[in-house]
């Protein structure tokens, strides 16, 4: 009835408002990559109950390709895709554990919060939820704006607000934002760098676990040592170790 009353009042409807922060606005598949973002939300939902996980990794595809189990990849000609950028490092820390990895290559935070809206843990019961989210809100395409670093962050609460409400028993380890591009003064890296801060002071004032790995990633002079990334935004298996690491404590407690 509001829309209605406000139609013959003269007002405007409360129910058309739309936040102006995108990063906040569930929405399903923006951007192409090398598999269906829709056939993978579908098996989602087909295969998480039998996997009944221990831990949930929430991510892009930085996590999405770190390693698991990827049915639905296929390359843009159809043919199956490579499991894994980091099959030795996942498996050092994964291999005891039933882990169901929820991340999708090229989503921003407006994208998990409508898979987490649409089924991808409900009812289950892991006992801890590791996140890693945000890098991608940063780019600008013709499908999405870029964010600002609030912006990204008000999008990353979102998410972590809808995973305690599903699953309120479990650990949330939240990873700060990876560096990205190979200069350490790009206009990106600083940005990195602010949400990051951010992330910090809203991680203290929500009892939120914060992994910041970015300085093992980078050398002295800020730079990525040789080895570590395959393209200044996503790991290798070596850098992936130096994840695998930093969460290895989580992980592996009861």
């Amino acid at each position: 009835m509001e829309p209605l009353l406000s139609e013959l009042m003269g007002d405007k409807s409360l129910d058309t408002d739309i936040p102006a922060n995108t990063a906040i606005v569930p929405v399903p598949k923006l951007e192409n990559d090398s598999y269906n973002w829709f056939d993978r939300h579908a098996e989602v939902l087909k295969i998480k109950n039998q996997v009944n996980p221990e831990i949930i990794m929430l991510g892009n595809y930085i996590t999405h390709f770190w390693g698991g189990d990827y049915r639905t990849l296929r390359h843009n000609d159809g043919t199956p895709r490579s499991p894994s950028n980091g099959p030795q490092s996942w498996a050092s820390v994964f291999a005891k554990h039933k882990v169901l990895n929820l991340s999708f290559g090229w989503d921003r935070t407006q994208n998990v919060l409508w898979r987490l809206d649409h089924g991808e843990i409900d009812g289950l019961h892991p006992k801890a939820v590791i996140i890693e989210f945000g890098t991608n809100n940063t780019s600008q395409t013709g499908n999405a704006r870029a964010n600002t670093a609030p912006e990204i962050v008000e999008g990353i609460s979102a998410i972590i607000g809808r995973v305690r409400s599903k699953i309120p028993h479990a650990k949330i380890v939240l990873m700060a934002i990876f560096p990205r591009e190979e200069d350490p003064k790009s206009a990106k890296r600083e940005q990195v760098n602010d949400i990051n801060v951010l992330l910090k002071d809203f991680a203290q004032k929500n009892n939120i676990t914060l992994v910041d790995i970015g300085p093992s990633l980078l050398d002295k002079d800020g730079r990525f040592p040789p080895g570590t990334m395959i393209d200044f935004v996503h790991p290798t298996d070596k850098g992936y170790f130096k994840w695998a690491d930093a969460i290895r404590t989580f992980v592996d407690e009861p």
